[in-house]
Order: structure tokens, then sequence, then C-alpha cells
């Protein structure tokens, strides 16, 4: 029986190696445009430390206790996108005023929808990606950056209303 159970865990390891190494999000060229994203924002004020802000409201998991997003245009690579920020905020005894008035003490994580025409049609075209607020990428348990096709990202959005992955106009 010990064998046996020894033998399911050998197997559950390497098939999850395999699906780590296979998965759809978190590759290099992912990373790098992510990094890229990453700058483009800060330069237009969608991200940093005097980075536009709407008004928080009541979030809901995965993203946090208190949430503002804001939905605009940005250009990147020489393209006018679609782009989606939303900041994600936690803590104790958190609240939507507290938010408001002390944002980057509440700050836990940025979340972004870019349209990316030609990138993934299946979904929309949207590029995903989850930043700290240091601007770096976050990663998921097993250490895969979440930046390109983040599957958790897509498999909740494609139950938004309206069948554009966008919960924020429905």
């Amino acid at each position: 029986m010990k064998t046996t159970k020894l033998i399911y865990l050998g197997v559950l390891v390497f098939l999850s190696g395999i699906v780590n190494a296979s998965a759809p999000f978190g590759s290099e060229n992912d990373v790098r445009y992510a990094s890229d994203l990453w700058q483009t924002m800060l330069d237009a004020g969608y991200a940093g430390k005097d980075g536009l802000m709407s008004r928080p409201y009541i979030g809901q998991h995965p993203h946090g206790a208190i949430l503002d997003t804001i939905s605009g245009k940005i250009v990147i690579g020489g393209k006018l996108r679609d782009i989606i920020v939303k900041r994600n905020y936690n803590g104790e005894t958190i609240s939507i005023a507290k938010v408001a008035s002390e944002p980057a003490k509440y700050l836990q994580a940025i979340t972004v929808m870019l349209e990316r025409p030609g990138y993934d049609p299946e979904t929309g075209d949207w590029f995903w990606a989850k930043f700290r607020t240091d601007g770096s990428l976050d990663t998921n348990p097993e250490g895969i950056m979440l930046a390109g096709k983040v599957t958790d990202c897509i498999a909740c959005h494609t139950t938004a209303p309206g069948g554009d992955m966008i919960f924020l106009r429905d």
C-alpha cells in the first residue's frame, strides 16, 4: 500500500512537471511583453504612485476585498489598444474609505487585460497579466509567471455576460 502511494505521488509530480512545462502562459515572450506593458502603463498613468484611480468598490476573490478598475486606451508597440486595469486591495480592517484615502497601504496586486488583436482569437484576443505592486510579475503556485493566456483568468472571465470576457460593462 505504501509503495502504491509513493508511485502515485511520483506520477503526479511527473505529470505536474509536464503540465507546467507546457503552460499556455508565462513564456519568455509573454514575460517580455508584460514588462513592456508595465512600463507603458507607468508612462500613461495607469500604474505607479500617481496612477489614475477610480472609485473603490467591494471586490471578490480572487482579486481582492476592495477593487478599483480603470478602462481605457493605451498605445503599446505603436498600436492603440483597449486596456482594463484592476487594482486589488486587501488588509486587516480594510474599507472603501481607507482605500480611497491610503490606496498604497492596501494595494496587493494589479491585474490587467490588454486587447491584442490576433493574439488569442478563441478568448477575445486578450493578454492577461498580474503584477505585484513593484511592477514585477506575480506567479502561480508552480512558479509560472502570470502573463499571457493565463488559464485561471480566462476560465473566470468566460462567464462574463455578453461573451466579451469583460465584467465591467455588464
